[in-house]
Order: C-alpha cells, then sequence, then structure tokens
C-alpha cells in the first residue's frame, strides 16, 4: 500500500539539500516522515584505457575519512545529467572525455533521501585542466582494474556510488 502525504513542512533550506518533515497516512495510521530533498547527481567511471580507472581520493567530512571514489557531482539548475557529467569529470580529474555512455541510475539511500543518481562510462579521455571547487581537495589516482576490484573487495573503497558504477561496469559491460 503506497504512503499518502497530506501535509509538508521545510525545516531546513540549505545551499545543497533541503529537509522536509511530511506527515503521512496509510488506512488510518498517521506517521511522520523525514525528507531529504536533492537536486540530483551523476557519478563517472572514467576508464583512461582498457587497464586503468580514475578515481579520485578526497576527505569526505560525514564520514569522517579519505575516500576512494569516482568522480561525480550535483546537477545544477535546469543542467542535463551528460552535461553535468561532462562538467564535473573535467572539474574533478581535469581529463575531459570524448565518449559518454549512460551505465545504470538508482536512489542512493530512499530511506531518507529523494536523491537520484546517473552513473555514466566516460572514455576517450583527453588531458585538460583541473576546475576544482574552493572548498574542493581532490587527489587524482590512476588505478589497474585490478587493484580497484581489490579495493572494492577489501572494503578500501566504501563509497556506493562507486562500487555501484564499477561493478555494473565489470557486470555488464
Amino acid at each position: 500500500m503506497a504512503e499518502k502525504t497530506f501535509h509538508s513542512d521545510i525545516v531546513y533550506e540549505g545551499k545543497l539539500i533541503n529537509l522536509r518533515k511530511d506527515k503521512n497516512k496509510i488506512g488510518d495510521r498517521i506517521f511522520s516522515r523525514e525528507v531529504v530533498e536533492h537536486p540530483g547527481a551523476v557519478a563517472i567511471v572514467p576508464l583512461l584505457n582498457d587497464k586503468t580507472i580514475l578515481m579520485i581520493k578526497q576527505y569526505r567530512h560525514p564520514a569522517g575519512e579519505f575516500l576512494f571514489e569516482i568522480p561525480a557531482g550535483t546537477l545544477e539548475k535546469n543542467e542535463s545529467a551528460e552535461k553535468c557529467a561532462y562538467r564535473e569529470l573535467i572539474e574533478e580529474t581535469g581529463y575531459r572525455a570524448e565518449k559518454l555512455k549512460k551505465l545504470t541510475s538508482c536512489y542512493l539511500t530512499p530511506g531518507y533521501s529523494d536523491e537520484f543518481i546517473q552513473i555514466f562510462l566516460a572514455s576517450d579521455l583527453k588531458k585538460t585542466r583541473q576546475k576544482l571547487e574552493d572548498d574542493e581537495f581532490i587527489e587524482v589516482l590512476f588505478l589497474s582494474i585490478k587493484e580497484v576490484k581489490e579495493k572494492i573487495k577489501n572494503g578500501s573503497i566504501k563509497d556506493a556510488k562507486t562500487i555501484a558504477g564499477i561493478l555494473y561496469l565489470f557486470l555488464f559491460i
């Protein structure tokens, strides 16, 4: 049975996310849901060649540690996912993709957030210049496919979008 929302309040409005509190109903049962509203995002699996994946390492404050990730970013208002993927790849890695192919898409944490991410494969990469935002401190890594698989297997890669994108690539492409 689907829940019906009969009242919503924005509790917090931020630069990146909003927090909404909904009053929902199923039959005669009424309850609250807290929802993080997110504009959507993209992630990119950049293949430098048939043996190397371009990855990034950056400190993630909520996790309290440095994480190995594929490049990713938030959609800007009225921006297509493809345009965002091209932009974010350049900004975070300093590489531009000649080819971009959509791999998959998914909700990241649907228990409390509406964030929907679209994951792309980027190939035929050309070196350009990294364009980091003021609050970004990103290390670009060149990892072999074997290294990436091992890091997923041993738990060194903990980021969900990265695991989803890499495993999708290995399983279906």
